[in-house]
């Protein structure tokens, strides 16, 4: 995609953003969900697992929450999206993990969980590598989406079927430094 179309594409979509849950609900949510996170791990420390790149903005705003500061945190990327609107419904692991897991308890920690398909490669992918246990926490979850079941252990929002953006969630690169989670009014 040459550049002024991407400017094109751009200026089309800024017109049409709606805030779907403002910074303040987020940060509410954060909370709660770092104070059950504090209470399950109080006895074991935690192998947080970042996916980027949609993730890290939740991912670090929750991890300065916790009260267990001796936490490891590894990242791992996956692609699912290209440049759609919609997930291809394929993953492919773009950064594998770098840390070793084995015997240890792992908070994977995901921006959406829109289909299942994501999710479940990545805690089948986690799973081969023998953790003591592995939990998920999600920013956003669309239930009538899902193809898969797939346990949310810690989930801020359940959402419509809408394509969001913000707080980390892109539309080709842009868009993830929205302070709220937006979506692209049609």
């Amino acid at each position: 995609m040459n550049e002024q179309m991407n400017e094109q594409i751009t200026q089309s979509i800024d017109d049409k953003i709606k805030v779907l849950i403002s910074e303040k609900e987020i940060e509410k949510k954060i909370v709660r969900l770092a104070k059950e996170i504090n209470e399950n791990y109080k006895e074991s420390l935690p192998v947080i697992v970042c996916v980027l790149k949609g993730a890290f903005i939740f991912c670090s705003n929750l991890v300065k929450k916790l009260k267990l500061p001796l936490l490891e945190i590894e990242f791992i990327s996956v692609s699912s999206y290209g440049n759609e609107f919609k997930s291809s419904g394929e993953v492919n692991l773009t950064v594998p993990l770098s840390g070793a897991i084995t015997n240890k308890d792992v908070l994977l920690v995901e921006d959406i969980v829109d289909t299942g398909v994501t999710a479940k490669f990545l805690i089948e992918y986690l799973q081969k590598q023998n953790p003591k246990s592995i939990k998920l926490a999600s920013l956003l979850c669309k239930p009538q989406k899902l193809q898969h079941k797939i346990n949310i252990d810690y989930l801020a929002f359940n959402i419509e079927d809408k394509f969001v953006i913000g707080y980390g969630l892109d539309y080709l690169g842009k868009y993830r430094t929205l302070p709220y989670i937006g979506y692209i009014e049609e």
